[in-house]
């Protein structure tokens, strides 16, 4: 499952424990991502406040499917299969129209963005591309587009927050290893602001 070694849910103890009976899913499943960080549980607890907040927080103005296709859309540019793969299947799941899943995907794959999206969301869109493969370069002009397309500031933050976020969840899934062996796809927590409930679906 990963390069390094991890602890299966039924040898956990404490506070690893406690972390894995938070996000499991279906018959004890612990999702690959959040045990790479079984050896150090507090540093699965930030992973999961900070995925949970970015994605799911019911104060979140963006809606839920448009933050996972842009996750869809970062994980592409890096290379993490393992996130297309999960995230797809949310964005899926929520859209409930497999061939819009499928175009978006499509249009990502074949860098044809343009064509799949309206103004606003491309902007987004846009956006997400250049901070992931050259956050160096980054001017204003990309926020002022898409303040421009109808984003407000807070819905900004949250763009530049979800593009954030995938690149750092690619680095830890491609520099530890991390593979879908095992992981059920598509599972998330839902709108709930307690950082203890989770209500995987």
């Amino acid at each position: 499952m990963t390069w390094i070694r991890t602890v299966p849910y039924a040898e956990a103890t404490g506070r690893l424990k406690t972390l894995y009976d938070r996000v499991k899913g279906p018959g004890d499943n612990v999702d690959n991502i959040m045990m790479a960080h079984s050896l150090r549980p507090h540093s699965m607890e930030g992973h999961m406040t900070l995925y949970k907040y970015v994605l799911h927080h019911s104060g979140n103005k963006v809606p839920k499917h448009f933050l996972e296709t842009l996750g869809v859309l970062v994980s592409h540019l890096n290379g993490c299969s393992y996130c297309v793969e999960h995230h797809f299947q949310g964005l899926r799941r929520l859209l409930g129209d497999d061939d819009r899943a499928n175009a978006i995907r499509a249009a990502f794959e074949a860098g044809t963005a343009d064509a799949a999206f309206e103004p606003k969301d491309l902007a987004a869109v846009r956006y997400a591309e250049r901070l992931t493969r050259d956050p160096a370069g980054m001017t204003p002009d990309g926020v002022q587009a898409m303040r421009a397309a109808g984003w407000d500031d807070g819905e900004i933050l949250e763009i530049n927050q979800v593009t954030a976020y995938f690149s750092y969840a690619n680095r830890t899934v491609l520099g530890l290893g991390v593979n879908t062996d095992g992981d059920i796809l598509g599972l998330s927590p839902g709108e709930n602001d307690d950082p203890d409930n989770w209500n995987h679906g």
